[in-house]
C-alpha cells in the first residue's frame, strides 16, 4: 500500500467522520424533500417534452397518411379521365407521403411508449414524495423528542454529579436535623414540666402526711398517755412475762411423757 493511498483514506475517514456529526436529521429530511420536489419538477418537464414531442409526431403523421389518402383519390380520378400517366405521377406523390406516415407511424408508437413509462415513473415519484412527506413529519417529531430526551438525561446527570445538588442535598439534611433537634428539645421541656408537676403533687402529699403525724404525736402527749407504739410494746412485753410460767409446765409434762415412753 502506498503512501498516498494512506494518506487519501485518512483524509477521506476523517471527512467523512466530520459529515456525519454535522448532518442534522431535520435539516436533512427539510433538504432531502426539495431534492425530492426538483426531480419531481424535472420529471414534469420530461414528461410535459415527451408528450409535446408526440402530439407533434402524431400531427405529421395525421398530414402525411391524409395526403396520402389525397393522391390515392387523385390516381383514381386520373385512371377514370384515361389519363395514366397522371395516375402514375399521383401514385408515386401518395407513395411517399404513405413512406413517411409509415415512419411517423413507428416514431408515434415508440413516443407512445416513452410517455407512458414517463407517466408511470412520474406518478411513483409524486407518490414516494408524499410518501416521504408523511415519513418526514414523523421522523422529525421523533429526532425532537430524542433530542429532548438527550437533553434531559445530560441535564440530569450533570445535577446529579454537579455542585448544585450537592448542596441542595446539604440543605435538606440540614433542615431535617434542625428540625430534630427541635422536636427532641420541644419533648424534653415537656418532660421536665411533667415532672415538676410530679413533684410538687408528691411534696404536697408528703408534708399533709407529716403534718397529721404532728398532730397526733402532739394530742396523745398532752392527754399522758404513750404513743400507740409504746403502749403496744409494753403489753407484749407483759404477755411475755405472763406466758413464761406456762411455757415451764408445759416443758416440764412433755419431758414426764418422754421418760414414761422410754421405760416402757
Amino acid at each position: 500500500m502506498g503512501l498516498f493511498d494512506r494518506i487519501s483514506r485518512v483524509v477521506r475517514s476523517n471527512l467523512n467522520d466530520m459529515v456525519s456529526k454535522a448532518e442534522d436529521p431535520e435539516k436533512i429530511l427539510e433538504q432531502s424533500i426539495n431534492d425530492m420536489q426538483e426531480d419531481l419538477v424535472q420529471m414534469r418537464q420530461a414528461v410535459a417534452k415527451a408528450i409535446a414531442a408526440q402530439k407533434r409526431t402524431e400531427q405529421q403523421y395525421n398530414q402525411n397518411q391524409s395526403q396520402a389518402n389525397q393522391w390515392q383519390q387523385r390516381a383514381q380520378l386520373a385512371v377514370q379521365k384515361g389519363d395514366e400517366d397522371l395516375a402514375r405521377q399521383a401514385l408515386t406523390r401518395k407513395k411517399g407521403f404513405a413512406d413517411t406516415a409509415a415512419q411517423m407511424k413507428q416514431q408515434l408508437d415508440q413516443q407512445n411508449q416513452q410517455v407512458q413509462q414517463l407517466k408511470r415513473q412520474l406518478t411513483q415519484l409524486e407518490s414516494k414524495i408524499s410518501e416521504a412527506k408523511t415519513k418526514k413529519d414523523m421522523l422529525k417529531s421523533r429526532a425532537t423528542a430524542a433530542k429532548a430526551n438527550e437533553q434531559l438525561s445530560q441535564a440530569t446527570s450533570s445535577m446529579n454529579s454537579g455542585s448544585a445538588m450537592a448542596a441542595f442535598e446539604r440543605m435538606e439534611e440540614k433542615v431535617m436535623e434542625q428540625e430534630a433537634r427541635s422536636q427532641a428539645s420541644a419533648e424534653l421541656g415537656q418532660a421536665d414540666l411533667e415532672q415538676q408537676f410530679s413533684q410538687l403533687e408528691s411534696g404536697s402529699d408528703v408534708d399533709d402526711e407529716l403534718s397529721m403525724m404532728k398532730a397526733q404525736m402532739t394530742g396523745s402527749q398532752s392527754a399522758g398517755e404513750l404513743p400507740e407504739g409504746e403502749e403496744q410494746q409494753s403489753s407484749q412485753q407483759q404477755s411475755q412475762q405472763k406466758s413464761k410460767p406456762d411455757d415451764s409446765v408445759v416443758d416440764s409434762e412433755l419431758e414426764e411423757l418422754r421418760r414414761q415412753l422410754d421405760n416402757q
